[in-house]
């Protein structure tokens, strides 16, 4: 009970975000996400293609 207790005074103390600064967090993080999902698609697909010539298949 008492690591219970502890959590509970803990979480009062804790600052949450606003709604208009979760969603802003949010879009970032799926715009972020969205880049690194396209850059790594160009990068697989060009070393594909690069290795497949290369190689003369």
């Amino acid at each position: 009970m008492k690591f219970l207790k502890s959590v509970k005074e803990v979480m009062k103390k804790v600052t949450w975000p606003s709604g208009k600064q979760l969603r802003r967090d949010t879009i970032i993080v799926i715009q972020t996400s969205l880049a690194f999902a396209l850059f790594f698609f160009i990068v697989d697909t060009a070393l594909r293609y690069g290795i497949t010539w290369i190689v003369g298949n």
